[in-house]
């Protein structure tokens, strides 16, 4: 399996509309927080293309610890980089922000993808949205969640899998990628969205995860406050396999290197 892929048709044909409109504010991109965007000044001040600022980004974001947190609210960028770790929506809200501060269009596109990726994680579900990032680079929108997993938990993930001898579970695919390199797209399901046996719809492109809740076809799939009830009685116990799969990569009990895409 490739470690990315070149951006397929589809892909490239999806976004008729002007990136520019992908740039500014939203309820979660706090774009003129000081801390902000002095953190992107920071990590790309030395930068020469808009691909070097664009992967100085994803690695911050990537590096920010996953966690599962109770939540009785959305998080907003700055929120989010005070605490140091988030879950897929917050390390999500993190990545478009900072993007945009750079001055890189960014979005994301939800897509359900069925209970079974969560698997060893939680057993609490029968599907699970999650954030694509699509990132405007060399006129075309590339895809990566790899953002969502820091390098520790892939690793250990990757060796619980395979000792299990499952191929799908904690969030990831055992041969997907662990790392996108800007050039193209890169999906822990390891393969494009319209292919991945794991997606069961795709909800469309957002700003941010608060601009998703409050769109009609979010709301008509999934009642808000018993989805926020759901996650927040699950949370404890995916914070706890978390910590079980961190401990594991940091003490290299097994826990393989991830794999980098090229």
């Amino acid at each position: 399996m490739p470690d990315t892929f070149d951006t397929p048709a589809f892909a490239r044909q999806s976004a008729p509309d002007d990136p520019a409109r992908w740039l500014g504010s939203a309820q979660l991109l706090d774009l003129e927080d000081s801390r902000l965007r002095l953190r992107v000044h920071a990590l790309t001040q030395l930068c020469k293309t808009e691909r070097e600022r664009a992967l100085a980004v994803y690695g911050f974001v990537k590096r920010l610890p996953f966690a599962k947190p109770f939540k009785l609210r959305l998080r907003t960028a700055r929120e989010v980089i005070d605490a140091g770790r988030g879950d897929a929506d917050d390390k999500a809200t993190v990545l478009v922000a900072m993007l945009r501060a750079a001055d890189i269009p960014a979005r994301l596109r939800f897509i359900e993808l069925r209970g079974e990726i969560l698997r060893g994680l939680t057993s609490g579900v029968a599907s699970a949205a999650r954030p694509l990032a699509e990132i405007w680079l060399g006129d075309s929108w590339l895809r990566t969640d790899t953002y969502i997993f820091d390098a520790a938990y892939v690793a250990a993930a990757r060796q619980r899998l395979k000792d299990q001898g499952w191929e799908w579970g904690y969030g990831i695919h055992r041969d997907g990628h662990a790392v996108w390199s800007g050039a193209g797209d890169a999906f822990l399901g390891g393969m494009p969205t319209e292919k991945d046996p794991m997606v069961l719809d795709d909800f469309g492109v957002f700003s941010d995860p608060m601009e998703l809740g409050m769109s009609e076809v979010w709301r008509n799939a999934h009642p808000r406050m018993a989805r926020a009830v759901q996650w927040n009685v699950l949370a404890p116990m995916m914070e706890k396999v978390v910590r079980e799969l961190r401990s594991e990569a940091s003490s290299g009990t097994g826990a393989s290197a991830p794999r980098r895409s090229s």
